[in-house]
């Protein structure tokens, strides 16, 4: 597989751009069951203690946290399904990112601060400031030029390698679902 250049990525940054700002839908739903495994699913329940259920979330830990406890503000990943697919090279191997949401909507910073509150399906997540970064799976995926890429300042305001949220409100995500903002 050969992996988009640095300037490719740049070169679809505009597509990102136009991700909706307000309201958008949720594209595709990733459970992890265990490590390096994916299930692309119609249906998700998200949990306020197991965030995704039947994801290995809270199993894997972090070691963000002192006891390498699973971190409270990284309980669901949310990825924008347009970077997502800029970094795979297609649908086909998006969901290899590892996150569990990927929505067509704005992820960056600007649009979504922490605290920020997102109604998706039935649920409220509220997204975290924990920064969620390339890393060395990541770029084994998707390549060097696409870790560092999501790194660089653009690549952060933007959260082109997603955004970590915990689940205020359990519910329900189908993917079609709507997902809009909730409180700013």
């Amino acid at each position: 597989m050969q992996h988009p250049s640095t300037a490719e990525l740049d070169a679809g940054l505009d597509t990102v751009r136009a991700s909706p700002a307000d309201e958008g839908r949720v594209v595709l739903i990733v459970r992890r069951p265990a490590s390096g495994e994916r299930e692309v699913l119609e249906e998700a329940t998200l949990d306020v203690g197991d965030g995704l259920v039947g994801d290995n979330w809270r199993a894997r830990g972090s070691s963000r946290t002192e006891d390498g406890a699973a971190h409270p503000g990284m309980q669901i990943t949310l990825m924008n399904s347009r970077a997502a697919e800029l970094f795979a090279g297609g649908l086909e191997r998006r969901q290899l990112a590892g996150d569990q949401v990927y929505v067509d909507l704005d992820l960056s910073e600007a649009r979504l601060p922490a605290g920020t509150r997102l109604e998706i399906g039935t649920a409220v997540v509220e997204i975290s400031a924990e920064p969620h970064l390339g890393c060395k799976k990541f770029a084994e995926r998707f390549g060097r030029d696409a870790d560092r890429f999501v790194n660089l300042p653009v690549g952060r305001a933007l959260r082109l390698r997603g955004a970590n949220a915990r689940v205020v409100i359990p519910g329900s995500v189908r993917a079609g679902d709507l997902i809009r903002h909730t409180v700013r």
